[in-house]
């Protein structure tokens, strides 16, 4: 490989920019700047950047994986290939999750049956202790079965009781799925004193500083008169948040928004958490 290159020489290696849906209020989340008539305008991608690498993180319960699930049922039912990578539950019960995705979102599932392919490294121990094995299997599935799209719920499992090793094996899953040029998300587990908005997980801000973008999942327990005042929601209910928290690929909406999770378990992103104030 050379020692350096010209920005020239780059120019039919470059990816396009265009969006991945996701069928949420992401789509318009993110946006890149284009000129029309002299002016340059906002538009929105329409989606998460295309091959980009992102991280979702956030506490326990605040819709990571469902998030990933869905964005992996929208992207199958598109009839695009997505390879999930679940370590921390059996994929058994994935089958169960996103068939009820499917049935909430109108989806076809035996769409969603032909086009997610599962790597069980919640039961299969050597995937989570040789992270080469694990990135073989991956390379062979993703070849295989031309995987446009990859899910790891969670990268935070590969890194259990060897956080100090974090930033290494983000950076080695990192390349990997550049290289073969996956649009992809990678769930990420916040210990409980972390700050609850940050970008920061457990390892640090290992993943975060190596991913392309970061996507903040957060809840606030109403608990006090002032906040069900404040946010205009009774006593014990939970408010949830979400908050693009940085993309170095494109432009993107840098407020928090409030998202609800319906019985179905469909995350609906809603309105800007200012909105939610003002209305109060």
């Amino acid at each position: 490989m050379a020692k350096y290159i010209e920005l020239g020489k780059l120019k039919g290696e470059a990816p396009k920019l265009f969006g991945i849906p996701t069928k949420t209020k992401l789509d318009e989340m993110f946006f890149t700047i284009r000129e029309k008539n002299g002016k340059f305008v906002k538009e929105p991608l329409g989606g998460i950047p295309y091959q980009s690498v992102l991280n979702i993180t956030g506490i326990p319960d605040t819709g990571k994986s469902l998030l990933a699930e869905q964005f992996a049922a929208v992207q199958a039912d598109m009839g695009y290939k997505v390879l999930f990578v679940s370590v921390e539950s059996p994929v058994q019960f994935l089958y169960s999750a996103l068939k009820q995705k499917a049935n909430a979102l109108g989806l076809d599932f035996e769409k969603l049956e032909k086009n997610i392919v599962l790597i069980d490294a919640a039961m299969n121990s050597e995937f989570r202790e040789d992270l080469n094995t694990l990135i073989g299997t991956m390379e062979d599935a993703i070849k295989d079965k031309h995987i446009t799209n990859v899910i790891i719920d969670s990268i935070t499992g590969l890194y259990e009781h060897k956080e100090m090793m974090a930033r290494q094996i983000v950076r080695i899953f990192f390349n990997f799925l550049k290289k073969m040029k996956q649009t992809a998300i990678l769930v990420s587990q916040k210990r409980s004193s972390q700050d609850m908005m940050s970008s920061e997980a457990a390892g640090g801000l290992a993943v975060a500083h190596i991913v392309d973008g970061t996507v903040v999942m957060g809840k606030e327990l109403i608990e006090t008169k002032w906040q069900a005042n404040l946010y205009g929601l009774p006593f014990g209910t939970v408010l949830r948040t979400i908050r693009i928290d940085g993309c170095r690929i494109t432009g993107h909406d840098d407020r928090t928004w409030v998202f609800e999770i319906t019985e179905e378990g469909i995350v609906n992103i809603l309105k800007p958490l200012e909105e939610l104030v003002k209305s109060t």
